[in-house]
């Protein structure tokens, strides 16, 4: 299938996933360690959903999660990109991250969730990009403030019992 390149950074590129994604992805979605701050754990199905709502999402809103690949191998580590999430009630633009464990600590989502970030900015119009999380997924929102996000708020939640989110304004960031 075609994989239509979105971003580029130093070491990554991120594009649109396909359905050939799903063995990669599942490497990240069904390993009960990194979805441990999830509401459940993925099976089959659930990955096979996932990518299929992603490629819905570029089709209705032009932009969703993006598979995450080493530069040097094309090879998919995971997933990052900008999709419409309820936080709290409203419908906002969250920027969301998964990479697989034995590619964790070594910067890749910090440099995938930049890129995402600085593409948000420069391509729509909405004012601030959230990124949300469990509050007990020190990670996750430590990823978030690597990339200039700052603590907004935490509130009750049935799936994650409080969650977090961290924000970032336009004026805060410079994108060309």
């Amino acid at each position: 299938m075609e994989q239509r390149i979105i971003l580029e950074t130093d070491r990554l590129l991120l594009r649109e996933m396909n359905i050939d994604d799903f063995d990669a992805l599942y490497k990240v979605l069904a390993d009960r360690d990194i979805m441990q701050h999830y509401p459940y754990t993925f099976d089959e199905k659930r990955v096979r959903d996932w990518i299929e709502r992603n490629m819905n999402r570029y089709h209705d809103n032009g932009f969703g999660l993006w598979a995450v690949c080493l530069k040097d191998t094309r090879e998919m580590i995971g997933d990052c990109g900008l999709t419409l999430q309820n936080i709290e009630g409203e419908m906002l633009p969250e920027i969301g991250y998964h990479i697989r464990a034995d590619h964790q600590r070594k910067g890749y989502a910090k440099e995938a969730a930049a890129a995402v970030r600085d593409w948000a900015f420069a391509n729509t119009d909405y004012p601030a990009i959230y990124s949300y999380c469990k509050y007990t997924n020190i990670g996750s929102y430590k990823t978030a403030e690597s990339i200039g996000m700052h603590f907004e708020k935490e509130y009750p939640d049935p799936d994650n019992k409080i969650t977090h989110v961290s924000v970032i304004f336009r004026g805060e960031v410079n994108v060309e």
